[in-house]
């Protein structure tokens, strides 16, 4: 028989059986009626002895109601994923140790490429969620007993204070497991019903980093590599938390790695090792700030310095003095658009003269999802598709969408690309800084400078995303 498609699940019925249990039997649950549960079962099951025996291990009365074998494995991969899969609401056995518990689930984030893993409490349950291709997915709940010894355990590996619970805290844990070895940042949150944990898992490894497969396009490549291969000047990456800007940084860094330069960088945190470059951690509860160690990298005999954010003024004034003085400095900054970044230096109370004679190179991102390859399907475009203020660079007959299948497990999206725009500040748009002329849309247009939203649209004309993904670039 045909069901719902677009079944919507609650967590707290999910919680009722395993993932085991679900793919071994081949059952869902989709209600609970007068204390009974509900389950889906295939066209073939028999009947009888399956719900006999899930009586007797469920601990309660089933009810078992068949379904399509394509339907029944639509929900299981949807919710109800394997080892090797991305989703899916488990219990937390009472079984377990917390330490058995958080190397399970760290080790299972890391094998999923998870960034980072959210664990809260709220009134009547706790739970925790892992963010993939930058998507928050629900993967456990835990009993509000548990739930303290999951958050001391945590404490106690970052050194953090167990007793303290009204104050924010951070830290930082070394995870072993194996032959494998990374970082991961702990921030603690005090909230309404208690402490809320996020755990960001750090790539150390960054020998696959390639700054010549991260998306930029032939110009765009061309324009930043002019910028970052110059012997002094600052080159800033502009974009939103998540939007992949350290990981273009450290392909740089990689690609200007060589034994005649001296590199420095003060990071928080610090998100991969690179052999031959000098590497600091910021602690500003000692003192040790982004400026004050640009200070102390002056006397450093530097090449390169990478400062891994620009957050006030007086960093902004120290990059650029480190610029004006013969160093290549490499540096993020918080912006909407690459133009947006010389506003916003300007703003920090930056002349405008000094940001022309040092800004080699301005660089916005965004990652944006790819759709699984395997199951996108082709649709005409309607005309309500786009945002009403905005008008196609050029016309594009057909849309693929997202679909979902075993290959994405449901979603849709399999990996995701970054989008970029850069900006290389030759004599021309130095001048119009000098100004203060801030409307140069004519003129990078002339230039043939693909903005943010150009490029989106270019990778939703090729197929590679949806509509969706691309929607909040197009209301630039």
């Amino acid at each position: 028989m045909r069901k719902n498609e677009n079944l919507i699940v609650e967590a707290e019925l999910l919680h009722e059986i395993t993932t085991t249990q679900a793919w071994h039997y081949r059952i869902f649950p989709f209600a609970v009626e007068n204390g009974t549960l509900c389950l889906y079962c295939d066209e073939d099951a028999n009947k009888i002895e399956l719900n006999d025996e899930l009586e007797i291990l469920l601990g309660k009365e089933v009810a078992l109601q068949t379904a399509a074998p394509e339907f029944l494995s639509r929900l299981l991969n949807q919710y109800y994923l394997k080892e090797n899969t991305i989703t899916g609401t488990e219990n937390l056995s009472h079984e377990h140790s917390s330490d058995d518990f958080l190397q399970k689930l760290i080790s299972e984030a890391r094998k999923l490429k998870s960034s980072d893993i959210h664990i809260e409490t709220y009134e009547e349950k706790c739970r925790v969620r892992i963010r993939i291709d930058g998507m928050l997915i629900e993967r456990y709940l835990l009993s509000r007993a548990e739930y303290p010894s999951i958050v001391n355990r945590i404490k106690i590996l970052a050194n953090l204070d167990i007793a303290e619970k009204r104050l924010p805290q951070d830290g930082r844990i070394t995870f072993k497991h194996g032959s494998e070895q990374f970082d991961i940042r702990v921030s603690v949150l005090p909230t309404l019903h208690g402490e809320k944990v996020v755990l960001r898992l750090l790539n150390n490894d960054a020998t696959n980093i390639d700054l010549f497969k991260l998306g930029l396009s032939e110009t765009d490549l061309r324009n930043y590599l002019e910028g970052v291969k110059r012997p002094n000047g600052i080159v800033l990456i502009s974009g939103p938390t998540g939007s992949g800007k350290t990981t273009t940084l450290y392909a740089t860094l990689k690609l200007l790695n060589k034994n005649t330069r001296n590199i420095l960088t003060i990071e928080d945190p610090i998100e991969y090792t690179l052999e031959g470059i000098n590497q600091v951690q910021l602690k500003e509860s000692i003192g040790l700030n982004f400026a004050s160690a640009l200070r102390t990298f002056l006397r450093q005999d530097p090449d390169v310095i990478m400062v891994g954010e620009i957050r006030d003024p007086e960093t902004a004034n120290m990059a650029m003095r480190a610029a004006l003085t013969g160093h290549l400095v490499l540096s993020t900054i918080h912006t909407n658009s690459a133009w947006g970044t010389i506003s916003r230096l300007i703003d920090m109370g930056i002349p405008s003269f000094l940001v022309a004679n040092t800004l080699n190179t301005s660089v916005a991102q965004r990652l944006v999802r790819l759709l699984c390859p395997h199951c996108k399907s082709s649709e005409p475009i309607g005309q309500d598709l786009y945002p009403q203020s905005f008008k196609p660079y050029y016309p594009v007959a057909d849309q693929q969408v997202a679909k979902g299948c075993d290959q994405c497990y449901f979603t849709g999206y399999k990996g995701r690309k970054a989008v970029y725009e850069v900006i290389p500040l030759d004599r021309e748009l130095s001048a119009l800084v000098k100004a203060g002329d801030m409307n140069a849309d004519e003129t990078l247009k002339a230039k043939g400078i693909g903005t943010l939203s150009a490029n989106a649209f270019d990778l939703f004309a090729s197929g590679a995303t949806s509509i969706e993904e691309i929607y909040p670039l197009l209301l630039n």
